[in-house]
């Protein structure tokens, strides 16, 4: 879908801002999508033929509404349950970078009937991200490689040179191919999306459930647009510092992979295990670093692979997207059991239509990252930094630190980064395991204090990427299903144990709760 010129008046404009900060009472039950809307087949077809799709149009650059449109495909599956129907579910996506659009079919249709009932589940495709208006910059196929463009290692001696030509190669790739659009593509104005899509909707006020980097948009949304808030989680949350956004959430990988690799080498020295790693915990984490050491000397040939081999930065890129769930521990074993004896998995070569979608989702995770803030250019910051992480992080191996696009990133960001904070109604409720790979508890913690007495937190002894539904326990789900379907929300900070029963609704006895409690801010 291409851009569009536009003949919006500023006018219009400056009564639709002034609309969005005044106070409105919570939507009716029977509040209804606006009918403007025209609900059709979503292309490709949809997993839940319930869900349908439509098309918002929103301004490519908010501060210039004449300068054209953009599309944002969005989409539905109506509530269960009229009579019991609130309004909406925004299903806010990670990334930067992925899509929402097939989840009302997926992971919405995990939620609780009484959750379903109450909501249309919507899930939209962000700016940039096909069939939404589509970017691209055109990257060569060798540099659409994870460990080279969204987690680039330095080199096996901790050198930032091949990352930083990189970064300028594939931002010169970016600025060439990525057209006016890529410029605009941002969290604040994934905010003023949603809230163009709240208005398409019919909706006076939205919930949300955003996940990872959804967090972040939640929160920015719920930042910018407080009086159009209803019931947000954020689940899985990014590190909102202003000073340093992006880079703060790929820092933050350093942490959160030795808060988690205990795990994993727990399981894997287990006598029970089904890929036995060594006697010990500390063998397994002992067994980890020799390898990846050594595959950084003499890499396994690996077919169909990209790079084309397992080296020692594909092994642990692989050992932290694998963190991100507990069931994939034994692949990882196996990984590491096979390369001890140079071997490697079979790997199938990826479709064009692959490849054009990588192309497209690392387009609009590197224009939110790099338009979001500016980031040093100076090798020099990157090489003290990787220097640091290496030393007290050995397991990531200075990545998280690491000079990345946006080191060489052609455009300066056209707005500063939203501050956080805790103006706004108290209606926020973050969900949080304990060990998480790729957002830590450190970085959660900051939101919780950055938000105040807008948000609690139910913080889950639990392991994995995500919490709510996925890799939490029983009491964080049972918490946030119940704030989700009636707005009860814990009074203070809620900590999930292991094995902890379900907090019980108000009302019972004190001696019936059984869920433990802890102030964390």
């Amino acid at each position: 879908m291409g851009m569009k010129k536009t003949t919006r008046t500023a006018g219009l404009a400056a009564a639709s801002a002034a609309l969005l900060f005044s106070g409105l009472a919570a939507p009716s039950a029977a509040s209804a999508a606006a009918p403007s809307l025209d609900w059709g087949a979503c292309v490709g077809g949809a997993p839940d033929p319930r869900q349908r799709c439509a098309t918002v149009e929103v301004p490519m650059d908010y501060s210039d509404p004449g300068a054209g449109t953009v599309d944002l495909v969005v989409s539905r599956i109506p509530t269960e349950n009229l009579a019991e129907r609130r309004g909406v579910l925004l299903l806010i996506p990670g990334g930067p970078g992925n899509s929402s659009l097939n989840d009302p079919s997926g992971r919405g249709q995990k939620l609780p009937q009484d959750v379903r009932d109450a909501y249309d589940l919507i899930g939209f495709a962000p700016r940039g991200l096909a069939p939404s208006t589509a970017v691209s910059c055109g990257l060569a196929y060798e540099d659409l490689a994870v460990t080279r463009v969204a987690r680039p290692y330095p080199a096996p001696d901790g050198s930032v040179d091949a990352a930083m030509s990189a970064a300028r190669r594939m931002s010169e790739a970016c600025a060439r191919n990525g057209g006016e659009l890529i410029r605009h593509i941002s969290t604040a104005n994934e905010a003023r999306d949603l809230d163009r899509v709240r208005a398409a909707l019919g909706e006076r006020k939205v919930s949300a459930w955003g996940v990872s980097y959804g967090t972040y948009a939640g929160a920015v949304y719920s930042r910018m647009f407080p009086h159009r808030t209803d019931r947000i989680v954020l689940d899985s949350n990014d590190d909102p510092d202003p000073r340093r956004v992006g880079r703060a959430w790929i820092a933050a990988h350093e942490r959160g992979v030795e808060d988690t690799f205990p795990e994993f080498a727990a399981w894997a020295s287990a006598p029970d295990s089904p890929v036995r790693l060594a006697g010990t915990p500390a063998g397994v984490r002992a067994l980890f670093l020799r390898l990846a050491d050594r595959l950084d000397r003499e890499p396994i040939p690996w077919p169909n692979a990209n790079p084309a081999e397992l080296n020692g930065n594909v092994l642990r890129q692989s050992m932290l997207q694998t963190m991100y769930d507990p069931d994939g521990f034994e692949r990882l074993a196996r990984l590491i059991d096979g390369a001890r004896d140079g071997r490697v998995p079979p790997v199938t070569a990826p479709s064009p239509q692959q490849v054009a979608g990588l192309q497209n989702s690392l387009a609009v995770g590197a224009g939110t990252l790099c338009n979001d803030i500016a980031w040093p250019r100076d090798a020099a910051v990157y090489e003290k930094g990787v220097a640091e992480s290496r030393a007290a992080y050995p397991l990531t191996a200075g990545m998280p630190r690491n000079a990345m696009m946006c080191a060489a990133w052609p455009f300066e960001p056209q707005e500063p980064p939203v501050q956080i904070t805790d103006a706004g109604p108290s209606d926020i409720l973050l969900v949080q395991n304990e060990r998480d790979p790729a957002t830590p508890l450190a970085g959660a913690l900051r939101m919780r204090a950055a938000l105040g007495d807008r948000a609690r937190m139910v913080t889950v002894d639990s392991t994995g990427h995500d919490a709510y539904l996925a890799n939490g326990n029983a009491c964080g789900d049972a918490t946030v299903t119940r704030f989700l379907a009636t707005g009860e929300r814990p009074e203070r900070d809620v900590y999930c144990g292991r094995g902890t029963v379900p907090p019980q609704p108000r009302g019972e006895t004190a001696a019936s709760v059984t869920g433990r409690e802890r102030s964390f801010v």
